[in-house]
């Protein structure tokens, strides 16, 4: 059979790709001018009151939660560099309805299993990261994120697995 590979697997894609585009909803908001970090393709985002996005952090909720940045087409000045994050003050585009692909830190995606945001550090888990996915609750330092599944449970090399995210939390 041509274009057949027995053995071999691909890479699941980058964080922050939308997967499947029939279903995605995605708004753009600016993020936050205060904060100190950018919002990095893939990571989880919560809507602030004064209508702007910031990084999930350790305050962080599961009614908060607004969604994942994505890789949206960007306009830049500077086309000869790739820019992997939303900077504070700039547009950021947020799936909030959809699938998309995120970096899993700790545990194993199943199908359909609840999908977990770390809001603390825990030293018997190293691989977790505050404001990351993860696929195993761990006490009160992780949030189980409502309406939000994984999609496929397969996860590949580079840690990267599929969500879905079934409702918009916040709209």
């Amino acid at each position: 059979m041509p274009g057949k590979v027995i053995g071999k697997s691909l890479n699941l894609g980058y964080p922050g790709s939308v997967s499947r585009s029939a279903d995605a909803i995605i708004t753009s908001r600016l993020v936050d001018e205060t904060d100190t970090e950018d919002i990095k393709f893939g990571e989880a985002v919560v809507l602030n009151s004064n209508n702007t996005y910031s990084k999930f952090d350790a305050t962080g909720t599961a009614v908060a939660f607004a969604g994942v940045a994505v890789r949206e087409v960007k306009q830049t000045t500077d086309y000869f560099t790739s820019q992997g994050s939303y900077k504070p003050g700039q547009p950021c585009d947020v799936i909030e309805r959809g699938s998309v692909t995120v970096v899993c830190n700790a545990g194993t995606p199943t199908a359909g299993g609840d999908v977990y945001v770390r809001i603390a550090v825990n030293a018997a888990i190293p691989t977790g990261v505050v404001g990351g996915f993860e696929a195993a609750a761990d006490g009160t330092n992780t949030v189980k994120l409502t309406g939000v599944k994984w999609k496929t449970g397969k996860i590949d090399p580079n840690k990267v697995a599929e969500i879905t995210i079934l409702s918009r939390n916040n709209p």
